[in-house]
């Protein structure tokens, strides 16, 4: 299948599940797709293993991981929802395909080094993938790793910055600039390439360019935080905010849209009939979701909080009855 109809469908699912949960990260999720895309099509073999270090940005790489066949797609209506297999940021041993835990920034590249080593220790010929949000290069722990991985010719860590170049408060230069990000790394020992993090083939060829090498490498993709969604493209604000049912509907049909003029139709061309046949090709996997059924969820969240608030002011009270 087509990368850019695997593109629609991930971006959707995206969508999908950030709408339903009410909550998540959907900005940082559409810039970091086509990354974890282009890796686990057109890049990765048996053995090899994926870190989403910025791992809020996790439903990019669940509705990834969906397409992939790792578990059903019906699964994805589960983001962030209690007792689930598909939580808020990744979670090793309880999301199939999820090869470490992470959403505690800066911890990512530490633990690619350690798989990276391992592969070595063991004399196997694997990788390791790990992508790494521009605002995370802010922490200390990131310049450790960039250390150690120089430091033990780790030429099996192939890390990516996801440069969309905005974070939770706002640009990376107003925060604190990562800038320059390209000579700093490559201060550090590694080798380093800039390509166009939505292109399949500059990302594919620039990780076959860093198998080449006989140091770790990093690929600074440069990014737009929420691609594909016209009003969430290059908005600080939806870092961490989902669409409301209304912006929902309208980013799938900014996204149908999109998918069309990249197939070389003009906006004036577009009719019903050329919407329908986008949407028969990207359909967003959707279940039946009510209102209805999604109030009750809520109420029945605040009923369970409600019960654990009254039963925790009981045994607050009995420890300090006993203290006296």
């Amino acid at each position: 299948m087509p990368l850019n109809i695997i593109s629609q469908s991930v971006r959707k699912n995206i969508l999908y599940q950030v709408n339903t949960a009410r909550s998540g990260h959907p900005g940082g999720a559409l810039s970091c797709a086509d990354i974890l895309i282009t890796i686990y099509y057109q890049t990765i073999k048996e053995g090899d293993k994926v870190i989403l270090s910025k791992g809020h940005g996790c439903a990019a790489l669940y509705a990834v991981l969906a397409e992939k066949s790792f578990f059903p797609k019906e699964e994805l209506g589960d983001f962030r929802k209690i007792n689930t297999r598909i939580q808020g940021h990744p979670a090793f041993g309880k999301t199939p395909g999820v090869d470490a835990p992470s959403g505690s920034l800066g911890q990512g590249l530490s633990i690619a080094n350690g798989i990276a080593m391992s592969f070595k220790m063991n004399k196997k010929d694997n990788y390791v993938y790990c992508v790494i949000g521009d605002g995370e290069a802010q922490e200390g722990q990131i310049w450790e790793a960039a250390m150690t991985a120089s430091h033990y010719k780790l030429n099996n860590v192939i890390a990516f910055i996801d440069h969309n170049k905005l974070q939770i408060d706002g640009t990376n230069d107003e925060v604190m600039t990562i800038m320059p990000i390209k000579e700093k790394f490559e201060a550090f020992g590694w080798y380093v390439q800039e390509v166009d993090g939505h292109n399949f083939k500059e990302i594919e060829e620039a990780i076959n360019n860093a198998k080449k090498q006989d140091k770790p490498s990093m690929i600074i993709a440069e990014t737009i935080k929420g691609k594909g969604v016209s009003y969430m493209e290059n908005k600080v604000e939806w870092h961490g905010k989902a669409p409301n049912d209304e912006e929902y509907k309208k980013a799938l049909e900014d996204l149908d849209k999109k998918f069309l003029i990249d197939e070389g139709l003009e906006p004036a061309e577009f009719t019903e009939e050329t919407l329908s046949n986008s949407k028969k090709f990207n359909e967003v996997f959707a279940p039946e979701e009510t209102t209805e059924k999604l109030d009750k969820e809520k109420i029945d969240y605040e009923k369970m909080m409600a019960e654990l608030e009254k039963r925790f002011d009981e045994l607050f009270a009995q420890n300090k009855g006993g203290e006296n």
